[in-house]
Protein backbone atom coordinates (compact mmCIF):
# COMPACT_ATOMS: atom_id res chain seq x y z
CA UNK A 1 0.00 0.00 0.00
CA UNK A 2 2.96 2.71 0.83
CA UNK A 3 4.51 2.16 -2.68
CA UNK A 4 0.90 3.19 -4.39
CA UNK A 5 0.50 5.81 -1.79
CA UNK A 6 3.82 7.48 -1.98
CA UNK A 7 4.05 7.32 -6.23
CA UNK A 8 0.60 9.00 -5.94
CA UNK A 9 1.81 12.02 -3.90
CA UNK A 10 5.46 11.52 -6.64
CA UNK A 11 2.84 12.45 -9.05
CA UNK A 12 1.31 15.47 -7.51
CA UNK A 13 4.29 16.97 -6.86
CA UNK A 14 5.43 16.22 -9.86
CA UNK A 15 2.74 18.19 -11.35
CA UNK A 16 3.88 21.20 -9.54
CA UNK A 17 6.85 21.00 -10.44
CA UNK A 18 6.05 20.47 -14.60
CA UNK A 19 5.59 24.04 -14.21
CA UNK A 20 9.13 25.25 -13.97
CA UNK A 21 10.81 22.89 -16.52
CA UNK A 22 11.07 25.75 -19.36
CA UNK A 23 15.02 26.31 -18.79
CA UNK A 24 17.81 23.66 -19.17
CA UNK A 25 19.64 22.13 -15.92
CA UNK A 26 21.58 19.10 -14.51
CA UNK A 27 18.58 16.70 -16.48
CA UNK A 28 18.81 19.18 -19.89
CA UNK A 29 14.93 20.79 -20.36
CA UNK A 30 12.99 17.95 -18.15
CA UNK A 31 13.36 18.88 -14.14
CA UNK A 32 14.97 16.77 -11.51
CA UNK A 33 11.48 16.42 -10.04
CA UNK A 34 10.34 15.24 -13.45
CA UNK A 35 13.13 12.75 -14.15
CA UNK A 36 12.37 11.47 -10.81
CA UNK A 37 8.99 9.93 -11.77
CA UNK A 38 11.03 7.40 -14.27
CA UNK A 39 12.47 6.22 -11.02
CA UNK A 40 9.03 5.11 -9.34
CA UNK A 41 10.14 1.27 -9.86
CA UNK A 42 13.01 2.22 -7.61
CA UNK A 43 10.94 3.01 -4.38
CA UNK A 44 11.67 -0.04 -2.32
CA UNK A 45 15.36 -0.21 -3.36
CA UNK A 46 15.59 3.58 -2.05
CA UNK A 47 14.02 2.44 1.10
CA UNK A 48 15.61 -1.00 2.21
CA UNK A 49 19.34 -0.63 1.39
CA UNK A 50 19.32 -4.53 1.58
CA UNK A 51 17.13 -5.30 -1.29
CA UNK A 52 17.61 -6.36 -4.52
CA UNK A 53 16.61 -3.47 -7.38
CA UNK A 54 14.12 -4.76 -9.88
CA UNK A 55 15.20 -4.69 -13.56
CA UNK A 56 13.08 -1.64 -14.28
CA UNK A 57 14.21 0.06 -11.54
CA UNK A 58 18.09 -0.75 -12.75
CA UNK A 59 17.32 0.48 -16.22
CA UNK A 60 16.11 3.55 -15.14
CA UNK A 61 18.41 4.44 -12.83
CA UNK A 62 20.90 3.43 -16.20
CA UNK A 63 19.37 5.76 -18.43
CA UNK A 64 19.16 8.59 -16.40
CA UNK A 65 23.24 7.63 -14.45
CA UNK A 66 24.41 8.73 -18.03
CA UNK A 67 24.40 12.19 -16.84
CA UNK A 68 26.06 12.01 -13.24
CA UNK A 69 25.00 15.26 -12.32
CA UNK A 70 21.20 14.31 -13.36
CA UNK A 71 21.56 11.48 -11.48
CA UNK A 72 22.40 13.11 -8.13
CA UNK A 73 19.83 15.67 -8.72
CA UNK A 74 17.19 13.71 -8.87
CA UNK A 75 18.69 11.49 -6.03
CA UNK A 76 18.16 14.85 -4.13
CA UNK A 77 15.24 16.18 -5.82
CA UNK A 78 12.09 17.79 -3.57
CA UNK A 79 9.80 15.32 -5.13
CA UNK A 80 12.69 12.41 -3.99
CA UNK A 81 12.54 14.08 -0.84
CA UNK A 82 8.67 13.86 -0.28
CA UNK A 83 8.51 10.59 -0.98
CA UNK A 84 10.70 9.53 1.65
CA UNK A 85 13.68 8.35 -0.18
CA UNK A 86 17.15 7.98 2.01
CA UNK A 87 19.31 9.77 -0.01
CA UNK A 88 22.21 7.73 1.67
CA UNK A 89 20.46 4.43 0.17
CA UNK A 90 19.34 5.66 -3.11
CA UNK A 91 23.51 6.66 -3.90
CA UNK A 92 23.93 3.04 -3.50
CA UNK A 93 21.31 1.61 -6.08
CA UNK A 94 23.89 1.62 -8.85
CA UNK A 95 25.94 -0.04 -7.36
CA UNK A 96 23.15 -2.44 -6.19
CA UNK A 97 22.14 -2.63 -9.89
CA UNK A 98 25.96 -3.86 -10.96
CA UNK A 99 26.23 -0.68 -13.66
CA UNK A 100 29.71 -1.02 -14.69
CA UNK A 101 29.91 2.83 -15.87
CA UNK A 102 28.45 4.19 -13.09
CA UNK A 103 30.44 7.51 -11.55
CA UNK A 104 32.15 6.08 -8.54
CA UNK A 105 33.51 8.70 -6.59
CA UNK A 106 31.24 11.39 -7.92
CA UNK A 107 30.02 13.59 -5.04
CA UNK A 108 26.52 14.09 -4.64
CA UNK A 109 25.68 16.56 -1.90
CA UNK A 110 27.15 15.19 1.07
CA UNK A 111 26.91 11.60 -0.51
CA UNK A 112 29.61 10.31 -2.82
CA UNK A 113 28.79 7.47 -5.14
CA UNK A 114 30.23 3.87 -3.93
Amino acid sequence: MRPLVVLGLVLVLAGVALDGADGAGECGRASADRVALRLAPCISAADDPQSTPTSSCCSAVHTIGQSPSCLCAVMLSGTARAAGIKPEVAITIPKRCNMADRPVGYKCGDYTLP
